[in-house]
Formats: structure tokens, sequence, C-alpha cells
């Protein structure tokens, strides 16, 4: 069976993003990843590697201001040097989010993640689960419960801390970091045979 290697891509200002990357590393891992977790604000060169070498990156960041934060641009227009070379050509691609509203228009940040796979020449997964909360026999600790289909969408209220992040919203994440090891597998596998 091939071990597909995904690496997690992500920035968080004040813990809850990265509540949500671990999240998302463990369900990759459940589902028999090789998982990095990488913070693009202190990235390193051998961190650049490994990305260049996952069969699948997933970006993750807060959302400030309606999009992705500035750290997480900061990375994305480093990638640019990836770009040229297509370092990341075919790779999977994945994303999350987190704001205190609701809504909070995290469906930019991850449209914004996006833009950025479909230029670097890379296939995206979607979360893939049906939206939870959306009817009076619904409740606010279903799966999905925001209703994002792009990636996985978080609320955490603005005076608490990464304690704070909802279990629905780590459960969602669990649930992309399965999918995209499952994607990943497929495809990989795919790949191989061709």
């Amino acid at each position: 069976m091939t071990t597909p290697v995904v690496a997690i891509a992500y920035h968080s200002g004040f813990g809850h993003t990265a509540v949500l990357a671990e999240a998302v590393r463990a369900g990759a891992t459940e589902a028999g990843a090789t998982v990095h977790l990488i913070n693009v604000a202190e990235i390193t060169d051998a961190q650049w590697e490994l990305l260049d070498a996952s069969d699948a990156i997933v970006f993750g960041s807060p959302t400030y201001m309606g999009t992705a934060s500035g750290a997480f641009h900061v990375f994305a227009e480093a990638s640019s040097k990836r770009w040229f070379t297509r370092a990341w050509q075919d790779k999977i691609a994945a994303g999350f989010t987190n704001s205190a509203s609701k809504s909070g228009d995290k469906l930019h940040t991850l449209q914004f993640f996006t833009v950025l796979a479909a230029q670097h020449g890379m296939h995206w997964v979607g979360l893939g689960a049906m939206p939870g909360w959306n009817s009076s026999t619904a409740s606010e600790n279903d799966i999905n419960r925001l209703g994002f289909f792009l990636g996985a969408g978080a609320q955490t209220d603005n005076d608490q801390g990464p304690e704070g992040v909802h279990k629905a919203d780590i459960a969602t994440a669990e649930l992309l970091g399965r999918r995209v090891a499952e994607q990943t597998r497929i495809y990989v596998a795919g790949r191989a045979s061709a």
C-alpha cells in the first residue's frame, strides 16, 4: 500500500489555527499518511524541501480582514520560486481556516488557497462532507457545522484561547486530514501504475 506524504503549511496568530493544523495532522496520520507540520511564519530551507517532496500540501491560516493572514501571504508570495520551476505541479492541495465570526469571510480565504493551488498546477480536494447544523433537528456539534464545501471552516470566539476551538470544528479538520490522505493515496497509486 502506498504511504502518502502530506505537508500542512499553516500560520496561526493566536493558536486557534494551530489546533486545527494538529487535527488535520491527526486525521491524515490515522489514515496512514506520513505528515509534516510546517509553521510558515518560521519556515526553514529544509521545510521548503519537505513541501517540495510531499505528495499533498494542506494550506491553513486564520481569516483576518477577509483573507489569509499577512504571514501566510508572505509564504504564498515566497512560493513563487516553486511556481517558476513547477515544483508543486500535480500535487494534491486542500485548506482550512478559522475566524471569530460564523462567516467572517472564511470562504474568501479558502478561495485564496484554491487560486494559489491552481497557479501551482495542483489538484484541489474539498471537504467532501454535507453541511451540518442546517435544520431544526441538527446541532452545533455536527461535523461541518458551518457548512463549508471547499475546505474546513472553523469559528472560535475572539475572547477564548486555543482551548476554545469548537470540538465539532476539530472533528471537521480531522475529517479533512483523513480525506486528503485517502485521496492522495489513490492519486499516488494511480500515477505509479500509469
